[in-house]
């Protein structure tokens, strides 16, 4: 039983012995003493007061007294007018840390068979350019928010939708055609992702040549305006003219279009596997718009016929959302092409056909709120229940400080530039402060790929993911402060300690049988693992890794402090000692766990 569930059961004893009261236990509430007053845990004596008839300082002293004197978890008490303090007993925690000591994984849930089925939604890359910063942001917080789902008991699905149909893709495929010479991955040694996110960059440049001319000649022909030339300019330019064409065929399933589209897909995701695979996510389950958007038409056509959505005069296809407070969202152009809107309709049902999911989440960008508003209330018009319930997983965007590691064309980070040098920096650094001192190079390498992701991974996680953030990569891997780097070296340096004692024949499997008198700081480090628990909880509640990226840090935190002040292998008390090691590796399981949950892997030596 919890230290908290045995005072609380204590607590009721006292008001059916003191006041003839019952009180179930479970509907008592002890808080955390403010760090200001001595005591563990606070109990709010106001709500007793009508049967104690008593000042709120008398019944909290007389409850008070009651605990010490009857109840094996409570060593002494303190009283501020209606709040009573109450200090846990050193055996109490040595209690705690043994059940926390037995469960090599503390915190965490098991799912079985009759779990709940919760499918998490993230990346959603288009197969026209390469993942950059923001989809790092976009993985990382899939791929915890899916760990952490698990953690809590929950069956978890990690999914990804590929949005490999669409004109910007066409934009690609058109520009390789006409520039390309025949190049591939393999010609090139380009990544096959980088390779056809040049020629999408090729593509604008030469449409925006084309652009400006025809602007020129609308103007000085048709003594048009520039900026009534320039859009008509941008509609009429034959790349633009030529890419739309090459939608409608692939459409209609042209097949020398679908055979170059299939082929540049292919160099794409074999590039976007190894991205993803340095990032350290993966997927249970892929689904291609290429597939989904004809569910979705399907779905959208029905909707038309039962007279949920309306045609326009063009032929393009509608929903009217005028009297939910919104607007009216197109469905399908008037070519009959589709927009993301009728992917995402026909990917939920296919969804929710190949999985009986309990809960949908999409980790996409704030920038999509209104989208994933309009989605679940479409869905929900055209019958699925499941609808109203989509969770949007709505974060904030990142960037980084001006004039830091730009990336090709200057404009966007790429991903692998990204990862390639967050391990050079973190090589770098580790090698100036000395961290890889008596390490082989294949060592050196694992740590710097280790420490580097981690500082990665951490700094992007550490904040509340509806935040707008800025990422700093130098910040990101100092090894003091609120950074992966910092718990890594505290979670080494624990190892190490435990490696020593091992090595010197001493036992740091089991707890003292008895007589270990702990210190407030032991005591407050005890109580810090054991949250663990209760943090779990709340980051899958709240659907926030935040909380857990900085518990770790507030454990590691507390642990060096505790490090700085007691002896650990050099403390003469045996029973001191053993305990101060076995707190040492709870400490360390319990850091391991949570940015396990992060997918932050931790070095055994720094």
């Amino acid at each position: 039983m919890k230290i908290e569930q045995q005072i609380a059961a204590a607590v009721s004893a006292a008001l059916a012995e003191l006041y003839g009261q019952q009180v179930p236990a479970d509907s008592i509430q002890l808080q955390k003493t403010k760090r200001e007053f001595e005591g563990h845990l606070t109990l709010v004596v106001f709500p007793y007061l009508k049967m104690s008839r008593k000042k709120p300082e008398d019944t909290a002293r007389e409850i008070g007294e009651y605990l010490v004197k009857n109840s094996d978890a409570v060593s002494a008490y303190g009283v501020v007018k209606g709040f009573l303090n109450l200090t846990v007993a050193s055996a109490k925690w040595l209690e705690l840390l043994a059940d926390i000591h037995a469960d090599e994984q503390y915190g965490l849930t098991a799912a079985d068979e009759k779990s709940p089925l919760v499918m998490v939604e993230y990346s959603s890359p288009n197969t026209n350019k390469p993942l950059h910063l923001g989809h790092v942001r976009n993985n990382l917080l899939g791929w915890s928010v899916a760990q952490i789902a698990a953690a809590n008991g929950n069956r978890v699905v990690k999914t990804n939708i590929v949005n490999d149909r669409g004109i910007h893709i066409c934009k690609s495929m058109l520009a390789w055609q006409k520039f390309g010479n025949g190049e591939t991955p393999e010609s090139s040694g380009k990544k096959g992702d980088h390779l056809i996110g040049d020629y999408y960059v090729a593509f604008d440049k030469h449409y925006r040549q084309e652009v400006s001319e025809l602007t020129q000649q609308l103007m000085q022909q048709e003594g048009l305006s520039e900026e009534d030339a320039t859009a008509r300019a941008k509609n009429e330019a034959p790349l633009m003219r030529e890419a739309h064409d090459m939608l409608v065929k692939w459409e209609q399933g042209d097949p020398e279009v679908r055979a170059l589209w299939r082929q540049m897909n292919e160099w794409v995701y074999a590039g976007f596997d190894e991205t993803y695979r340095a990032l350290g996510v993966s997927f249970d389950k892929i689904y291609y718009e290429s597939d989904t958007y004809l569910e979705g038409r399907e779905l959208v056509l029905q909707g038309l016929e039962k007279g949920i959505f309306f045609r326009k005069e063009d032929g393009s296809v509608w929903a009217d959302l005028t009297d939910k407070g919104l607007d009216e969202k197109l469905l399908l152009r008037a070519d009959g092409t589709s927009v993301y809107m009728t992917q995402d309709i026909g990917t939920a049902k296919m969804r929710f056909r190949d999985f009986p999911i309990d809960k949908m989440v999409y980790v996409v960008g704030n920038e999509q709120n209104y989208h994933f508003q309009v989605l679940s209330i479409l869905l929900d018009e055209l019958g699925f229940e499941w609808g109203k319930d989509l969770v949007h997983f709505s974060y904030g965007m990142v960037e980084l400080p001006n004039g830091k590691m730009k990336s090709r064309e200057g404009t966007v980070v790429d991903a692998d530039d990204l990862v390639a040098e967050m391990v050079r920096q973190a090589r770098q650094t580790a090698d100036e402060a000395g961290k890889f001192e008596d390490m082989t190079e294949e060592e050196r390498s694992e740590v710097a790929r280790i420490v580097g992701m981690g500082a990665l991974k951490y700094f992007l996680l550490k904040v509340d993911a509806r935040k707008n953030m800025l990422f700093n990569p130098e910040e990101s891997i100092d090894f003091n402060g609120n950074t992966g780097p910092f718990i890594q070296y505290t979670y080494a340096r624990i190892r190490s300690i435990l490696r020593k004692a091992a090595e010197a024949g001493l036992d740091c499997t089991h707890l003292p049988a008895a007589g270990c008198e702990l210190s407030t700081k032991e005591e407050e480090i005890v109580a810090r693992v054991a949250d663990f628990a209760a943090v779990v909880r709340q980051a899958g509640q709240d659907y926030s890794p935040s909380v857990i990226a900085n518990y770790c840090y507030d454990l590691v935190k507390e642990y060096n402090q505790f490090y700085h002040d007691f002896s650990v292998l050099r403390e003469e008390d045996e029973a001191k000692r053993q305990f101060r090691l076995v707190l040492s590796a709870n400490v360390a399981k319990v850091v391991r766990l949570g940015m396990g949950l992060l997918g932050i892997e931790m070095p055994e030596r720094m």
